[in-house]
């Protein structure tokens, strides 16, 4: 696997799907009438089914991990190195606000914005810690029984998860700091992003310990 062509998959998918999150989510605001539920539909089908295409494009170069907590729980499963690990969550993180920037770019609004959506509250909190797990336990258990459904099941759970979580489930740290720079429909308040990605991160571990358990043993690590 070459390091240069993975960091490249890693930026350039988490852009893209960036780029659909926030541009889908200005344009469903604009045509949605002020209805927030059609509002919300249309960011979750296109989110969905990017998923989807870039899973299956970029799969077989990166891993398609797009995701800090993807990335960690491959580390901590003993599949990806420390130093990779490190340049993914990196470039995934510039790739992510990146790809709003992008967004911006292509509805002609101004480049550098700041959200102040607030999505406080522990309710939030906690379906950021759900729809983690739900998002780590589809993907190992994809891997495990069905490989090659995996970008149609992460696809499909990103949807189903958007409207089952009160937080609409970013449940990625490189998606909810990049939804910090931009003040659309999709934007999260910067006060909010270390509850949400605290809450992101805790569903790490015991999502690996039992994804292990449930679906067989892996190289994991110690810890």
């Amino acid at each position: 696997m070459s390091v240069a062509k993975s960091l490249c998959s890693e930026a350039l998918g988490t852009m893209i799907l960036l780029a659909t999150i926030i541009g889908s989510g200005i344009m469903a605001e604009s045509l949605s009438g002020g209805n927030v539920a059609i509002a919300l539909l249309g960011n979750t089908l296109p989110t969905g089914a990017m998923l989807m295409v870039l899973i299956t494009l970029f799969g077989p170069v990166s891993g398609a991990h797009f995701n800090p907590v993807v990335t960690a729980a491959f580390w901590m499963r003993g599949e990806i190195t420390l130093p990779l690990a490190i340049g993914f969550i990196c470039v995934q993180s510039v790739g992510g606000i990146a790809g709003s920037w992008l967004a911006h770019l292509m509805f002609e609004q101004p480049i550098l914005q700041f959200s102040d959506t607030s999505r406080s509250g522990l309710a939030q909190y906690f379906s950021e810690f759900i729809a983690t797990s739900g998002l780590l336990l589809v993907i190992f258990g994809g891997l495990a029984n069905r490989p090659a459904a995996v970008p149609m099941l992460v696809g499909l759970y990103i949807t189903a998860a958007y409207w089952f979580t009160a937080s609409t489930s970013f449940a990625n740290p490189a998606v909810t700091i990049a939804r910090t720079f931009s003040d659309s429909f999709a934007g999260i308040a910067a006060g909010d992003v270390p509850y949400f990605i605290l809450a992101q991160m805790l569903a790490v571990y015991p999502v690996v310990k039992i994804c292990s358990w449930l679906f067989g043993a892996s190289s994991e690590k110690d810890t």
